[in-house]
């Protein structure tokens, strides 16, 4: 029996509080426990456990010895299991968390390709405008927009999108339009009733970004409704590319004031708990995430340049 296995059965002796226990779970007798015990200790030349009839207990060295070998041997384990789970076939509930309107506009429309691969995988898609806590609700992936303020995620970019004032045609005949961000102040803005950047439409100006506080008739809880009262004529909004862009290359809304958006755009990351090792459930979302977004999103795959009506 090789070195790791002498230390295996020495830490199984330790847990189990004698050598009968760690004969059972492993079985062997509990004379070849003590056997290997003795042999660990005098390759180590120290005693590594005080032993009576009925129990044993840790020396100064064994303490020392134990708790560095629990660690290795479970660097081992999960070595083993990585490993292992490379070729392992993603199966069981794989819990997604994203936004309303990235969920609904960016994934679920090609979330059948990623389903069809893995046949053996329910996907839980959970929808909320609200922060979520991943670990607390077991969430496996979470989708997140802008900058992430948790740092105990693992984070992976996946894409950027920017973002665009925008009406529709009828609403842009009754109402005009605006050439100005300043013109905003006598158009009706729609926003959310909830604490988000989406309510702060930020714009260039001569002494660089502004921040245009406006106002409308109609505030909502969902941010997807937004987009749908902007085709329906109600207003105007000022929404990011995933939500936009099909209404914007069909000409159901018209872009406007895109001399003034800012050139940066929001970034977009898929986003996980930190774990010894990644579930083949949760490496193959990432993977999938990856090529759907990061080198040809949907948004940019059509021409969306219409000019302003």
């Amino acid at each position: 029996m090789d070195r790791d296995s002498e230390m295996a059965v020495f830490v199984r002796a330790v847990n189990g509080g004698g050598f009968s226990a760690a004969a059972r779970d492993l079985g062997i007798t509990p004379s070849a426990v003590s056997k290997l015990v003795g042999r660990l200790e005098d390759r180590l030349g120290a005693r590594l456990l005080n032993r009576t009839t009925r129990s044993i207990s840790l020396t100064e060295e064994g303490r020392t010895y134990y708790e560095r070998a629990v660690t290795i041997l479970e660097e081992i384990d999960a070595a083993e299991l990585a490993v292992r789970e490379l070729h392992a076939e993603p199966r069981g509930v794989l819990k997604v968390n994203s936004s309303t309107a990235f969920g609904r506009y960016a994934v679920i429309p090609h979330l059948h390709e990623f389903i069809e691969a893995y046949p053996e995988l329910q996907v839980q898609f959970i929808t909320s405008d609200s922060m979520v806590d991943l670990v607390g609700e077991g969430v496996d992936v979470g989708l997140r927009i802008g900058t992430l303020t948790d740092s105990s995620l693992i984070a992976r970019r996946l894409t950027a999108v920017k973002r665009v004032v925008a009406g529709a045609p009828a609403y842009f005949e009754r109402h005009g339009i605006p050439q100005t961000p300043d013109d905003l102040v006598h158009h009706n803005c729609l926003r959310v009733s909830f604490e988000t950047s989406i309510n702060r439409w930020e714009f260039k100006g001569a002494d660089g970004p502004r921040i245009m506080d406006v106002n409308g008739s109609l505030v909502v809880n969902d941010a997807s409704l937004l987009y749908d009262a902007a085709i329906a004529g109600v207003g105007l909004i000022r929404a990011a590319q995933f939500l936009t862009w099909e209404a914007l290359r069909d000409g159901r809304l018209v872009p406007v004031l895109q001399e003034y958006e800012t050139e940066e755009g929001r970034s977009v990351f898929a986003v996980y708990p930190p774990g010894r090792h990644q579930a083949p459930k949760v490496r193959a979302f990432i993977d999938w995430l990856v090529e759907r977004f990061v080198k040809n999103p949907p948004w940019e795959q059509q021409n969306t340049g219409a000019g302003q009506g």
